[in-house]
């Protein structure tokens, strides 16, 4: 039964993935005032399974220096974290629940650096290194805020099991009671995800595609499909958290989609951050206010129990 649910919710997921880039396309394109893909299909509906062919079925790239087994195993593995996310999803139906889901995500998140790190290492290209190592600082740096964030958030519940986020937000939704911090989590999220203003790890600009620069085919599609799976799974832990977490109602979902809207929104009208001013933001605002919000929960907290 597990097995079943599980690859089901993985072929929801994948073809999710598939329009949200339609979607991301067609948002861009009225940004910049144009059409966007039109043409496959009614509404260019098909343009999606056109372009996962097109992937599939291109060149896959031979390259003579680099290190071989990581090179390839790199998009695997950040694939394969992105499934293993997936798992969290809370089901009310005794298939499968974490009791420290909360946990496994913070485990899942800081792991996936290791993929961008070795798959920019090991292609054995400047321009995928200097992609992958400003990642690493960037993800490590606003995961710090992240987690503080959590525990925040934790503190209301006294649990890691994200079922329990529906129970405590019957009435009000976390995002009323630490309005700035929701803000802050969404700004992680973007960071997170390497997403615009934050995809230092993708700067086209001045690193040309940035880590991912010399993949190709099957290994392109792989960090693609990772990158988006995270940003619905992201978009999935905002409603979770902040949002209510009313997981019987289609709201729940629409809640999701309006989540990965604004995603793409802000790659379209915010220009790409400075380095040190992404640096300043985390550990000079984020952190300290995240900090602060930790303990005065606390605070209050202790003085209830008193």
């Amino acid at each position: 039964m597990f097995l079943i649910v599980y690859l089901l919710m993985i072929i929801c997921v994948l073809v999710c993935v598939s329009f949200v880039t339609l979607l991301e396309r067609k948002v861009l394109g009225y940004i910049q005032l144009r059409k966007g893909p039109n043409k496959l299909g009614f509404m260019g509906l098909l343009q999606p399974f056109s372009d996962g062919l097109k992937l599939f079925f291109s060149e896959q790239v031979f390259l003579y220096k680099s290190n071989n087994l990581i090179y390839y195993m790199s998009p695997i593995f950040l694939l394969f974290l992105s499934f293993l996310l997936w798992t969290l999803f809370p089901f009310f139906i005794n298939v499968y629940n974490y009791n420290y889901g909360i946990l496994f995500f913070m485990v899942c998140t800081g792991l996936g650096v290791y993929g961008i790190m070795l798959s920019g290492w090991s292609s054995n290209s400047n321009y995928a290194l200097l992609g992958s190592i400003r990642s690493v600082a960037q993800v490590i740096s606003y995961e710090v805020s992240m987690i503080m964030i959590m525990l925040c958030m934790i503190i209301f519940v006294f649990s890691y099991n994200m079922l329990d986020f529906m129970f405590y937000q019957d009435m009000i939704w976390f995002m009323f009671m630490s309005f700035p911090l929701f803000f802050c989590w969404l700004c992680s999220c973007l960071a997170e995800t390497n997403r615009s203003p934050f995809d230092f790890a993708e700067g086209e600009s001045e690193l040309v595609s940035g880590f991912n620069i010399e993949y190709s085919s099957g290994g392109f599609a792989f960090i693609f499909l990772s990158e988006y799976m995270n940003i619905i799974f992201m978009s999935l832990m905002t409603c979770i958290i902040f949002l209510g977490c009313d997981l019987h109602s289609l709201f729940f979902y629409i809640k999701i989609m309006i989540i990965v809207f604004w995603f793409i929104w802000v790659r379209g009208v915010l220009p790409r951050f400075r380095y040190d001013k992404l640096m300043y933001l985390t550990w000079k605002l984020f952190l300290p206010l995240s900090l602060n919000m930790f303990l005065f929960y606390l605070g209050v907290l202790v003085y209830l129990l008193n």
